[in-house]
């Protein structure tokens, strides 16, 4: 059924990686299966079996051609540096060549205690299984890079975080595992070799286009290239983030994608009432990873990538830290520009004017003003682009702000040109109209994990397959959490 393993991790080093068998579990179920990235990866659905499917997908047989590792990486986590991490729960079955020609990593998560496992089961609660399979599926249909979600399978045991929970591996495919943690970890151990072997594995795998025009350059400037070259794709993704109100919960640099794609889904949430300062994660007590320091956390991350990359940015150590200084100040004008691209789409605008920022931001006080669903307002704003729209006003508990704020974005949609349907229908088809609200998600774990009822999942998996299509009989998946059903945090799993 699998089809063919590249095995270009396992052929790296043996210090890069352990080798490891997942940890058979008991009796494994397939839960879900997600046929359309099992085609698009070109596995042979003729030859798809369940009980099958269960085996590999669990980690009880090893798919043919498949070399198990688990990958050696560090990370800053919460801003203090531990050298030692690695794959505490996963392991790398290998990669496959997609129907496009793209190379994909296929991981089990919760496959059993490694030999980077600190003490740890190594294995995974259902609820957050079906969370990252759900949510990081979503984010795909909203249009963010992520990681995606192949399958997940219950173990048939139980584990014991704050309450015993029943087991379960996500399969879970990346374009990479590569993290910024991945070259923190060789760096701290001065392995210049290993850091450069990662640069160019980074630069073939994601980064193909610099080699054309970096083949005549020094090969430091290559080096350079790729720094810049995350740096952008990582302010490509923060603002996607902020543009749906997602909070990862957890920016450590071990959580922060050489590739450009979110990964992992821990105590990661989609904020309803706007507020910049929102947190959800329970192990977040400072307010490190708010919604409003995602940009800036990004940044923090950057720089450490690009200390692991000063010896290979230039012989002069000084020379080397004014490169890599440059590429990280530039982050923020590179941020600040997808910013306003995402939130002026948002605003139905597709032309450039000086006062946008100020527009977007006095709409975001108004939000914040009025406590207003950040998903629903800006939903409902294309019915608000020539007339008053009550479905909007009445998710403010006061719209005294968003009342002074229409006739200016109205003035403003007048100088856009195209007519106000094009342009709601262009706003509609960047608003989403559903998102993984919380409490639809822990309804979604509580039936799952308790009552072994997979039919909300199911539900949820296909609304949240078209997020920005309004599908009638569904209206109660795009309204916030009643009162008693808030949710105020969440929990990674590990």
């Amino acid at each position: 059924m699998f089809p063919e393993f590249t095995l270009r991790y396992a052929r790296l080093p043996e210090r890069f990686f352990e080798r490891f068998d997942p940890v058979p579990v008991v009796r494994p179920q397939l839960v879900a299966f997600n046929r359309a990235l099992a085609e698009e990866l070109g596995f042979d659905l003729a030859a798809f079996d369940a009980d099958r499917a269960a085996e590999s997908f669990s980690g009880n047989v090893v798919p043919p051609g498949a070399e198990p590792v688990a990958q050696a990486y560090a990370g800053h986590q919460f801003g203090h540096f531990n050298p030692r991490l690695g794959d505490g729960r996963a392991v790398l079955l290998g990669e496959v060549t997609d129907r496009q020609g793209r190379l994909r990593d296929i991981q089990l998560k919760g496959a059993g205690m490694t030999p980077f496992s600190r003490g740890a089961d190594g294995r995974a609660p259902l609820g957050p299984v079906l969370r990252e399979y759900l949510v990081s599926e979503a984010m795909h249909r909203l249009g963010v890079p992520t990681t995606r979600a192949l399958a997940a399978v219950t173990s048939g045991e139980r584990v014991f975080r704050r309450v015993p929970e029943p087991g379960a591996v996500l399969t879970r495919v990346a374009s990479s595992h590569l993290r910024v943690g991945t070259f923190q970890y060789f760096a701290a151990r001065d392995d210049r070799e290993a850091v450069k072997a990662l640069a160019d594995m980074a630069i073939e795998r994601h980064y193909p286009h610099l080699h054309p025009e970096l083949n005549q350059r020094e090969e430091a400037e290559r080096y350079l290239a790729l720094l810049e070259a995350v740096s952008q794709r990582q302010a490509a993704l923060v603002a996607k983030w902020m543009g749906l109100g997602f909070i990862h919960g957890v920016m450590n640099t071990d959580n922060c994608a050489i590739s450009g794609e979110t990964i992992d889904y821990g105590p990661c949430a989609f904020m309803e009432a706007y507020s910049p300062t929102m947190v959800f994660s329970s192990i977040d007590d400072q307010g490190r990873y708010a919604y409003r320091n995602q940009p800036w956390l990004a940044q923090w991350n950057l720089a450490r990538l690009a200390e692991t990359l000063l010896p290979l940015l230039d012989a002069d150590q000084q020379q080397a830290i004014e490169k890599a200084t440059a590429v990280i100040k530039a982050f923020e004008p590179r941020y600040e520009a997808e910013w306003l691209e995402v939130f002026r789409a948002k605003l139905g605008l597709a032309t450039e004017e000086a006062g946008d920022r100020e527009l977007v931001e006095a709409l975001l006080a108004a939000l914040e003003a009025g406590k207003a669903d950040f998903t629903l307002a800006f939903r409902r704003l294309s019915e608000a682009v020539e007339e008053e729209a009550p479905a909007l006003r009445e998710l403010f508990v006061s719209d005294e702000a968003l009342q002074a704020w229409l006739p200016r974005w109205r003035e403003r949609l007048a100088r856009e040109g195209g007519g106000l349907e094009a342009i709601a229908t262009r706003m509609n088809a960047v608003n989403p109209l559903y998102i993984p609200r919380n409490h639809q998600v822990e309804r979604m774990i509580a039936a799952a994990s308790e009552h072994d009822d997979f039919a909300p999942f199911e539900a949820l998996a296909e609304v949240l397959a078209e997020p920005f299509t309004e599908q009638p009989g569904r209206e109660a998946y795009a309204q916030p959490a009643p009162p008693t059903e808030k949710v105020f945090r969440t929990f990674c799993g590990t």
